[in-house]
């Protein structure tokens, strides 16, 4: 047995690897495993990443190639690669590309490489009913089956390469400004236009789908609307909120030389339906009573759209999945800070939106100058007396919600808002009354779920202009909220250990600032509680983009101290 000592880098026979912190190899380790495998715990001082076939599946895709993966083991390894490793990887590697998917007149059909696939595949008895006919080496599939398919093949081991082509949308003109209608200039960043390219591969048929990872900040919209630009044709734009909606339309008019009766709304205010129509996530999936149809579904079929945007594409619902195995035929582009879903539906991800096709280290964007440092902090506060023996006898939902609102919190709120008080800050939480208490303390401006659009737009526009120095905010401000000022997060409640959720949170305060000023993330947690526990998974995301954050108690220097 090989035995290198001075490597950061323990590969197991169950699929997972141990990864030692305190290593000078480590960052380099680090930043080679991300591209190929799922960090799944993060303690002090060994990692433990996972690997799995849609992690290798996704690699593929990116282009990453067996040989690289096999030689960064055998570099960072102390010990032999065990055997079943380089077996699961050479599976992933030779199942990819395996079944093809091809337009076949007006239907589809699956190629095979080998034929032993196709009689395994067609004894599958959850396909038989999409088959229309079996040739040698090749199986006939209904017109409307392609997405289901898909997503049937991929349980079943085999991702299918969709070279089945796109229908041609109705053509509408896009181009990119090069100057802002502020007047500032105007143009795609390198990171940007080698996203653009690796989804849109000159119009090839291996482009057209699939998923952009990028830090919030990092100007995801812009991205999407550089792809537009290459594609010029009708365009259906997903996102997570009406606030969301009004966003994407004022960047769209901004850098884009679309005219703004040609961007149409549509929402519960205003339905309309425009060469670029920009609608939430909500809307599509409304219905009036549980068991009727969704109404709004339509969209995705009623109109020649040549694109098909999602926008937070980690949090797309379930009835929006379903619409989409049936939209195959449509360019595909999904967007995210992170592919994490909590449901552990990546594969759904992967089958019908397509799979990861750019992304990049955070911590790579900070040190270019676009996404501002951060330093990541988490408070932990003990529970008094009287909580803490409520707390014990609780469920463990029940002992979740206690400890999220824990009233010792305020006093550290009281003291960060002291620290930074030259500073914007958002507070951010996810119980309505703890957010409303904290808001009537400290006499700050509130946003939640029931503010009405257009105060909450005056209040953003506020906080941006400087009026408002510290607002707290629900979790409707997870997402796609653009507030460049804001330079300190003070998260005092979450949802159980969502990554997701951590992702969009810190999100809030990584766009780039004037000069050098540094962003705060802090989390307040209640000590020796479940909320801690649950922490730890939220503290995954951190670690996985590259970020160190300190353990405080409340009367550490950090609380009090001028940064």
């Amino acid at each position: 047995m090989t035995y290198q000592p001075n490597n950061p880098m323990i590969i197991q026979s169950d699929k997972t690897i141990l990864l030692e912190v305190k290593n000078d190899k480590f960052e380099n380790a680090r930043d080679f495993l991300a591209t190929f495998t799922q960090l799944i715990k993060s303690p002090e001082h060994v990692y433990t990443y996972k690997l799995s076939s849609i992690s290798l599946y996704n690699a593929i895709a990116k282009g990453i190639k067996k040989e690289d993966i096999r030689l960064g083991l055998e570099k960072y390894t102390k010990f032999d690669i065990p055997h079943i490793i380089m077996e699961e990887i050479d599976q992933a590697f030779y199942r990819y590309g395996l079944i093809t998917l091809h337009k076949y007149e007006k239907d589809y059909i699956l190629k095979f490489r080998k034929r032993d696939v196709l009689l395994e595949i067609i004894q599958y008895k959850p396909i038989k009913e999409f088959i229309k006919e079996v040739q040698k080496d090749s199986i006939v599939i209904h017109s409307s089956s392609r997405g289901r398919v898909k997503q049937l093949l991929l349980k079943l081991g085999y991702p299918v390469e969709d070279l089945a082509g796109y229908r041609t949308g109705e053509k509408f003109s896009v181009s990119l400004r090069s100057e802002t209608l502020q007047g500032e200039e105007f143009h795609l960043r390198k990171y940007q236009k080698d996203a653009i390219n690796s989804f849109y591969k000159q119009g090839d048929i291996r482009g057209g789908n699939g998923v952009i990872v990028l830090p919030c900040g990092a100007g995801k919209t812009v991205v999407a609307m550089g792809i537009m630009a290459n594609i010029n044709e009708r365009t259906l734009i997903l996102t997570t909120s009406t606030v969301a909606v009004k966003q994407w339309i004022r960047e769209l008019i901004d850098k884009t030389t679309i005219n703004e009766e040609d961007i149409g709304e549509y929402t519960a205010a205003s339905k309309e339906i425009k060469p670029i129509t920009v609608t939430t996530y909500q809307m599509l999936t409304y219905r009036r009573e549980k068991g009727e149809d969704f109404l709004h579904l339509g969209l995705f079929n009623n109109y020649n759209w040549g694109l098909i945007i999602y926008d937070e594409v980690h949090l797309l619902p379930a009835p929006v999945f379903r619409a989409t195995v049936e939209v195959q035929s449509i360019r595909r582009l999904g967007l995210t800070a992170t592919l994490v879903r909590e449901d552990g539906l990546e594969t759904d991800v992967f089958s019908l939106i397509g799979p990861k096709r750019f992304d990049m280290p955070w911590q790579e964007l900070e040190q270019q100058g676009y996404i501002a440092p951060v330093i990541c902090y988490e408070v932990r506060i003990a529970m008094p007396e009287q909580l803490r023996l409520e707390y014990v006898s609780a469920t463990k939902r029940k002992k979740f919600r206690l400890s999220s609102e824990n009233h010792k919190k305020s006093e550290v709120i009281e003291n960060l808002l002291h620290k930074h008080k030259d500073d914007q800050i958002l507070i951010i939480g996810h119980y309505l009354n703890q957010l409303r208490k904290i808001s009537k303390e400290f006499e700050l401006p509130i946003i939640t779920g029931q503010t009405s659009i257009s105060e909450r737009e005056r209040l953003f526009s506020e906080f941006r202009e400087g009026k408002i120095q510290a607002l707290v905010v629900s979790k409707v401000a997870n997402f796609a909220i653009d507030l460049p000022e804001a330079s300190v997060a003070i998260q005092i409640s979450g949802t159980f250990g969502s990554r997701q959720e951590e992702a969009q949170r810190l999100g809030r305060i990584l766009r780039p600032f004037d000069g050098d000023k540094q962003a705060h993330f802090y989390t307040l947690v209640s000590r020796d509680s479940v909320e801690q526990e649950y922490a730890l998974n939220r503290q995954l995301f951190l670690t996985e983009q590259g970020y160190k954050y300190g353990i405080y108690s409340p009367g550490s220097q950090l609380l009090f101290s001028k940064v």
